[in-house]
């Protein structure tokens, strides 16, 4: 029995439905990390900003205290990593997209959004992934605790339907977009898209 087998059979005598994990991928109960380059060090937040802009009817920027004072949601929902780790029944605590939808008011035409983060990381979505019944947040709680600087602090966007890189470490800004255009770990081989119950890991996929 390979490796898979015994991770999905050892889900079963625990009681867990293995129907849960996405094809190629293992249960762990550790929060693995993976990332390209520094991990940002923030000394205070002051000078901290989140910036709304683009293809909207308001661009807005937010200091951390008035992103802080923007109503929050919490929820609890298994995450899929592209190097095929799942861990399930995460609690994260955030701003839910639709306050950004809010406050900026993007325009009809609007097809994608693109997440910018701290080093000029980016992930482009499908605004109709960040809305509506998908669960989408500003993310800046994991299970009642700020985030650990490797997992994103400040602010982490939140996707969990899709494949963890597409939850974009320390986020700066949202930017919407009339049409797609593939942000960095896409133009370096990810799939556009990272649907995880579709295996779609690379290009091609």
């Amino acid at each position: 029995m390979g490796f898979f087998d015994r991770n999905r059979k050892e889900l079963a005598e625990r009681g867990i439905d293995p129907d849960r994990l996405p094809p190629g991928q293992y249960f762990t109960d550790r929060f693995p990390v993976l990332h390209a380059g520094n991990v940002p060090i923030y000394k205070d937040l002051t000078s901290w900003d989140f910036k709304i802009f683009g293809n909207v009817e308001s661009e807005v920027t937010l200091s951390y205290s008035e992103l802080m004072d923007l109503k929050k949601t919490t929820v609890n929902t298994d995450i899929h990593c592209v190097t095929k780790w799942s861990k399930f029944d995460t609690q994260w605590t955030g701003i839910s997209f639709e306050e950004v939808i809010r406050l900026a008011k993007p325009n009809k035409d609007v097809t994608h959004i693109m997440c910018h983060s701290e080093f000029g990381f980016t992930a482009n979505l499908p605004i109709e992934d960040v809305t509506g019944d998908r669960i989408a947040l500003l993310a800046y709680e994991f299970g009642n605790a700020p985030l650990e600087p490797e997992h994103g602090y400040p602010l982490r966007f939140f996707v969990p339907h899709l494949y963890f890189w597409k939850s974009a470490k320390w986020l700066r800004g949202i930017e919407f977009m009339s049409l797609d255009k593939p942000g960095f770990w896409e133009s370096n081989g990810y799939h556009n898209y990272g649907d995880p119950w579709r295996e779609q890991r690379f290009w091609g996929d």
